[in-house]
């Protein structure tokens, strides 16, 4: 791989993070043989930051991509990769969080993931993953699903733990009980969703945040254009000459916080890596904070 022109983050397990992460998601999700290029490309294009998910379905994929970067020479050590999985709501019970880390390595065929997350503060009877009813909501063990992410980092079959979607009050109520602070904690956030409470209790807790959906899951079912059509960012792309998604993008990192940017698109792909070198000026930041707020999912 190139030097890295990623800049990373120290997590509070003491492991390095770089600050931009390539989302593995899709709806519906590629063949094998059209992801696996996708995400080799991605690695040649500089992105060493990869956010994949058992519910995803594309761990094996993301996996194949790893091992053919590998034997092109494009990776020459496991360190030089980060991968961020996560714990899906079936699995969240004390006894599963181990048997699922370990499927969600035999389909990446790796010995250990850099970031084990919690999808959701919520436990799903088995075979649920996409409409849910009230009768598929179990209770959730977060006590006892928290201390088995814990032994899943003490077994070393991950280096870091944390959580995903979690607000202020499932944080406080895992915390309570904690032996290992969540390293990160995942979340919906854009310029239209700033999350600037939860933002602020996650710093006082000593945890990182990182954005799901940074430029407004354009594209998506369930996205919004609140985003990329949004007047404000538009203006700002106009007088830096950058693109609308490279200002979404920059914001982000300004607050602190790791975007995780899905585009397989190349083209796209190389324009949200450059986002590193430049700044917002006050006057942006002022403007970007007044956009008018709205959650998409």
């Amino acid at each position: 791989m190139e030097p890295k022109a990623v800049p990373e983050v120290v997590l509070n397990s003491g492991h390095s993070m770089p600050m931009l992460g390539f989302g593995t998601a899709a709806s519906p999700l590629p063949p094998h043989d059209e992801l696996v290029p996708v995400f080799v490309a991605a690695i040649e294009a500089g992105y060493c930051h990869f956010d994949t998910a058992a519910l995803y379905g594309s761990e094996e994929s993301l996996g194949l991509a790893l091992a053919q970067a590998q034997r092109q020479g494009l990776i020459k050590n496991r360190s030089e990769i980060f991968v961020t999985t996560k714990l899906w709501c079936t699995d969240a019970h004390p006894d599963l969080v181990l048997p699922a880390l370990k499927k969600s390595l035999q389909r990446l065929g790796l010995e250990y993931v850099d970031l084990y997350l919690i999808h959701y503060p919520v436990r799903l009877r088995h075979g649920i993953e996409g409409n849910i009813s009230k009768g598929d909501v179990l209770p959730f063990d977060i006590k006892g699903t928290w201390e088995a992410m814990e032994e899943c980092s003490k077994l070393g079959l991950t280096k870091s733990i944390g959580v995903s979607n979690f607000g202020a009050r499932k944080l406080s109520e895992l915390l309570q009980n904690a032996t290992i602070t969540p390293a990160l904690n995942q979340v919906e956030m854009n310029v239209a969703w700033q999350q600037g409470n939860l933002r602020k209790f996650c710093e006082e807790k000593g945890i990182h945040v990182s954005a799901w959906s940074p430029l407004g899951a354009n594209g998506a079912s369930w996205g919004s254009l609140a985003v990329m059509e949004s007047p404000v960012l538009k203006d700002v792309a106009i007088t830096t000459g950058k693109s609308v998604s490279q200002i979404a993008l920059r914001w982000i990192l300004e607050q602190g916080v790791t975007p995780v940017v899905k585009s397989f698109n190349k083209a796209r792909m190389k324009e949200n890596l450059q986002i590193f070198d430049w700044k917002l000026s006050e006057a942006d930041l002022v403007k970007i904070k007044q956009i008018p707020q709205f959650k998409a999912c």
